[in-house]
Order: structure tokens, then C-alpha cells, then sequence
């Protein structure tokens, strides 16, 4: 059998509260999801296996359709998002046009949230409920078989035009059996990172799961218990993607620092091996510490994602982050002292937020010097605390995630929490949190001193012309009771 991987475009996106002239400079990552996928059933079965990225390879439904003409496979697996399901549903019909004997299968955060609303979909054929690896790899080998796929666990199928559920199957425990992601089967030099300072960049995940409970997030309905991979696992996949000629990694873990012992016998089995490639990752303010920074730092890590979301008391308890203002003073300076690159996840538009929350979260990011930002407007999703919250409230006035689920359209817009302030309004305070943090003189010269490449300079350059783009005077904008 042969079967194809897709990673679908995004031509019809559900707008991000990001703005989508910095959206469009971030780079292309690999899809770990399908990679894993693709790397399981290549050595657990003996199917061929494609995998097609059609954000990397910025495809057309015009080529995407010709990919699948030349592939012919028999079975195709598609990564469904909720922001990108008009499109997974567009390449659902492509498929089923050439061929309707082409089995469908989908995967993916979205499917798990509305398996209903997505099995209403004709050209779809099965579901892969949960972390997919085994799930698919049953699938495939008994995709024919009715009787089977009854007593696979982690499947919705129909069966007489019934609606079938097998369950969920329990989540994989010892990650190190998974072999690791097949990159050899794509394109992987040309994936980069507008942060990234070698041109050839990858992802990893060296752990599932995340223990805590933050209100914005799905984890803490959506059942994903903490699971890591061992050190020696880890620096292997890191050393083979050395040999690859890969120069950094970005590690997607949630928070790579909740095991702390874990951390720093993945440092030390780096440093014993010798090992050169950068590699950065996620974590918590109340995770790091001088002494595990310094031992990161000679390992190889050159850069820290921090997850702020605000900058005051009120609107962190808000988000139930489980940390406060000094807990982040103290993990940037530290972090700035060892000369790791940090970076500052912020969000604007919480419950309950004001205009001087707003400001006050501005000033915050300056004071606490990242090296980078990243502020987005939130967004109430589907399957979290804020979103039951809101439509509770009636801030929120529909469940139109399940809507858009049950008939998705192009001109969706997802509802933003605009108890204190209308959407227009967030997203010029939005474009003015990017101008006060990015078009600081001093900013901007030291970011050119720091340029180590070309290449780099090309990259950031884009980047942070699309910041002036977002607008040349955004205080113009904005109404009275936000100017300073």
C-alpha cells in the first residue's frame, strides 16, 4: 500500500491574532505530527510512504491536485487543524475526484475536538482519535477488513453509514520507542526560523503533555499527561540531526525544564558526545535557575521561549499562569546574563483587561528586556477555560467554534473576548505593543550589531520591515482613551 502524508496549505486560514504581515515572515517549520507519522510506519511497516508539505513547497490546488495524480496513492493521511480545515476539506475533494476508492484519514487537534461535526465531511473516511503512531499503523495494515477496525481502539470510521467510535487509546508511555521524525523524506534544508541564526533549521519534541492549567490553553481538557524521552534518546536524535547538517533545533516541548534532573542529563550526554548544534526551547519563568541556565548555555541551548501572556498581577491570575511579576524579572535577567536569547510571549485582550492593564504590559516587556516579542491578540479557543467561560458569560455569544465545525465558510471570524473593548481596537493596541517594543532606536542597532550572516540579515531584515508595514503611525489609529 502506499500512502501519502500531507501537510495542507493555508490559503483560507481562519485570520490569526497575529498580524499577518509578521504572520508571513516567520518561516516554514517541519510538521512534526506527520513526520512522526511518517517515521513510525516506515519502520513498523513495509507500506511506502510519501510526505507532501505544501506550505514548504507553497503548492496551488492546482499542484497539490497534480501531486496526487503522480503519488496515486492508496490511502492519504491529512494534519486538520480547525484554522486550516477549509482547506484540509478542499484537498478531501481533490482526493475523492481522482479517485474515490482513495482512502481519507485525518488526524490532528481538530478531529479530536469535533469528531462529529467532522465525519459529517463525505470524502473523509476514517478518524485517528489521540496520538496517532499505533492508531494508523493498525489502520493501515487492516484498512480493508471491517471486522478489524472494530477492535481498533483510537478510531471513528462509519460502518452501514453508521457513525462508529472505537474509544481512545491510552497514551504511549515510553516515548523512546518512537522511532524519530523522518526528515530524511523531505526537503528539510529549506525549513527556517526568522529567529534562527543558522539557515538550516529543524523542530523536535523531547517530551508529550503539560501538567499545568492555564486558562487559554487545551491541555488541561484535552487529557495530555506529561510523558518525556530519555537524555540518551534526546542528544541521539540531536546528534543524528548534526550529522544531517542541520545547525539548530527548536525544541517544541511545552515547558523542556519541567523535569529539571532531566534537563541536565540531556546537557551533560551533549557536552560528553561533543556535540555543536544550537538548539533552543520552551519554558517556564519558575523552571530556570542560574546554575541549570549556565550548564544550558554550555550545551548548546541560545535561545528561551517564555510564556508572559502579561504584565500585571491582576491579568496572570486571570490566565491561571501560576506565576507573578518578579518570577518573570528574575527569570529574564537571569536568562539575559548568561547571555541566552530570550524571547516574551505576551497576549492582549484578556477578561476583565483595560487599556491600562494593556499599557502596563507594554511598559512590562521594555523593562524586562527580551531580546524578542511575540504579542498576539487572544483568542478564545474551542476546548479551553476562557472559551466555557465566555460563553457562560455571553461575552461570547455562540458556541461558533461548533458551528464553523459543522459548516466551515471562508468568511469565519472567530469571536475575540471584547468585553472591554471592540476588535478593531485590540488589534491597533496590538500593532502599537509591536511598534513601542521593535521601533526603539536602540533596539534596532543592537539587533544589527548581533547579525552573525547573511542569510540572517535577509531573514530579519523581512521581518522587521513587515512591522513598519503593519502601519507608519499607529497612534493615529487608535482611539482617545488608548493614546499615551
Amino acid at each position: 500500500m502506499k500512502i501519502l502524508l500531507i501537510n495542507p496549505p493555508t490559503f483560507n486560514m481562519i485570520t490569526s491574532a497575529l498580524p499577518g504581515v509578521i504572520e508571513e515572515e516567520r518561516g516554514v517549520n517541519p510538521p512534526l505530527g506527520i513526520l512522526y507519522i511518517a517515521g513510525y510506519l516506515r519502520k513498523f511497516t513495509d507500506h511506502e510512504v510519501e510526505m507532501f508539505d505544501t506550505q514548504l513547497e507553497k503548492s496551488s490546488y492546482e499542484e497539490i491536485e497534480e501531486r496526487i495524480k503522480k503519488s496515486n496513492p492508496d490511502a492519504v493521511g491529512i494534519t486538520a487543524m480547525t484554522f486550516t480545515i477549509i482547506d484540509v476539506i478542499k484537498i478531501c475533494k481533490i482526493i475523492k475526484n481522482f479517485n474515490p476508492n482513495i482512502k481519507v484519514i485525518l488526524g490532528g487537534p481538530h478531529i479530536n475536538i469535533y469528531p462529529n461535526e467532522t465525519m459529517e465531511i463525505p470524502e473523509v473516511d476514517f478518524l485517528v482519535m489521540g496520538e496517532g503512531e499505533m492508531v494508523i499503523k493498525d489502520l493501515v495494515n487492516n484498512i480493508n477488513d471491517q471486522e478489524k477496525l472494530h477492535q481498533i481502539t483510537g478510531l471513528v470510521f462509519r460502518d452501514d453509514g453508521q457513525i462508529v467510535k472505537t474509544g481512545v487509546r491510552e497514551l504511549l508511555q515510553d516515548l523512546d520507542i518512537l522511532p524519530f521524525p523522518a526528515r530524511e523524506i523531505t526537503q528539510y534544508k529549506k525549513y527556517s526560523s526568522v529567529l534562527a541564526t543558522h539557515k538550516i533549521v529543524t523542530t523536535m519534541f523531547t517530551s508529550r503533555g503539560c501538567p499545568y492549567k492555564c486558562s487559554f490553553c487545551d491541555r488541561p481538557h484535552l487529557g495530555k499527561r506529561f510523558r518525556a524521552r530519555t537524555a540518551a534518546n534526546v542528544v541521539d536524535e540531536m546528534e543524528l540531526c548534526q550529522n544531517m547538517g542541520i545547525g539548530e533545533i527548536l525544541i517544541y516541548d511545552d515547558t523542556f525544564t519541567i523535569d529539571r534532573r532531566r534537563v541536565v542529563a540531556v546537557c551533560e550526554e551533549y557536552l560528553k558526545r561533543g556535540l555543536k548544534i544550537n538548539w533552543d526551547i520552551r519554558a517556564r519563568v519558575n523552571t530556570v535557575d542560574t546554575e541549570l541556565l549556565k550548564l544550558m548555555k554550555k550545551s548548546g541551548c541560545t535561545r528561551i521561549h517564555y510564556g508572559v501572556e502579561a504584565g500585571t498581577e491582576k491579568i496572570l491570575k486571570v490566565l491561571k499562569k501560576g506565576i507573578n511579576r518578579k518570577m518573570v524579572k528574575k527569570a529574564f535577567k537571569l536568562t539575559n546574563k548568561e547571555g541566552i536569547e530570550s524571547l516574551a510571549y505576551f497576549m492582549i485582550g484578556s477578561p476583565t483587561e483595560t487599556v491600562d492593564d494593556i499599557k502596563e504590559t507594554i511598559k512590562f516587556a521594555k523593562k524586562i528586556k527580551p531580546n524578542f516579542v511575540h504579542a498576539t491578540v487572544l483568542m478564545p479557543f474551542p476546548a479551553t477555560d476562557i472559551y466555557y467561560q465566555g460563553l457562560e458569560s455571553k461575552v461570547i455569544k455562540s458556541d461558533h467554534w461548533r458551528e464553523f465545525a459543522k459548516n466551515p465558510t471562508a468568511d469565519f471570524k472567530p469571536h475575540l473576548w471584547t468585553e472591554n473593548f471592540d476588535e478593531k481596537e485590540l488589534f491597533q493596541l496590538l500593532r502599537l505593543f509591536y511598534h513601542k517594543f521593535y521601533l526603539r532606536p536602540s533596539f534596532i542597532v543592537k539587533k544589527l550589531a548581533e547579525l552573525k550572516s547573511w542569510d540572517e540579515f535577509v531573514r530579519k531584515f523581512k521581518a522587521g520591515m513587515s512591522i513598519i508595514k503593519m502601519k507608519k503611525n499607529p497612534h493615529k489609529l487608535i482611539s482617545a482613551r488608548v493614546a499615551e
